[in-house]
């Protein structure tokens, strides 16, 4: 395993893939760099490094597109089209709540909030209690690094790509090939592909109900991303007739 994908992504194609990041109008200028992600990724070795190097892209491009798609700053007539403005974001938009659920293993430590921050947006206590332990980082009283720090930031959503939440896989088995659905999957629709980690990510909200905005826009970052790095996007790209998972 190589320890390092920059050997895949440049500096020069982070920016291309990532243009309007740094544009004046986006909350998150300046934060997200390149620097930033190749060091978060040297936590999660498996990133990027995995299967030939079409399928290495392929994640590389699964998982930029579906953080871009929860970061966005881009409308349909944006400069450069809809998909050139993922990342403009840190934070959850408008006056978010606290996104406390009880949890005996993760309480909320008094005051803080746990609303969506950083590439994933990573949401409620109990993520950001799993987060911060496999990072090494008290999240639960420090909510606020995943916004303030890039590195922390990019590390949760790696966390979150990289580790499966049951009955879900994680997005990581399903892009380099090493998920296999059971009979409980296959008879809901869920295949492999990019639509089935749109179905991990936020299912109960944009599969199984047709095409819809959502979902179209995650595979409208992830067709422009896998242009960029000249690789197939492959098939079963929505998540249109899938059950959503549990």
């Amino acid at each position: 395993l190589s320890q390092n994908i920059s050997s895949l992504i440049s500096k020069n194609l982070f920016e291309r893939i990532l243009v309007h990041r740094n544009d004046r109008a986006c909350g998150a200028k300046g934060f997200y760099t390149y620097e930033a992600f190749i060091t978060a990724t040297k936590t999660f070795a498996a990133f990027g490094t995995t299967g030939d190097t079409n399928t290495r892209n392929k994640e590389i491009a699964a998982f930029l597109a579906q953080t871009s798609h929860e970061t966005t700053g881009g409308w349909a007539t944006a400069p450069d089209g809809p998909y050139s403005w993922g990342y403009c974001y840190n934070r959850e938009q408008g006056s978010p709540g606290d996104y406390c659920a009880s949890s005996q293993q993760w309480p909320c430590a008094p005051g803080k909030k746990y609303f969506g921050r950083g590439p994933i947006q990573i949401s409620y206590n109990y993520n950001y209690g799993a987060a911060g332990s496999a990072i090494g980082v008290n999240l639960l009283n420090n909510p606020d690094l995943v916004a303030n720090d890039a590195v922390v930031s990019f590390k949760t959503a790696l966390w979150f790509w990289m580790t499966a939440q049951q009955p879900k896989p994680s997005a990581h088995d399903v892009i380099t090939g090493r998920w296999s659905p059971s009979v409980a999957d296959s008879a809901p629709g869920r295949v492999p592909g990019f639509g089935v980690i749109t179905n991990i990510i936020n299912g109960g909200m944009e599969c199984n109900s047709g095409s819809n905005a959502l979902m179209d826009n995650r595979i409208g970052f992830y067709r422009r991303y896998c242009q960029i790095l000249g690789v197939d996007p492959g098939n079963n790209l929505d998540c249109a007739n899938q059950r959503p998972f549990g």
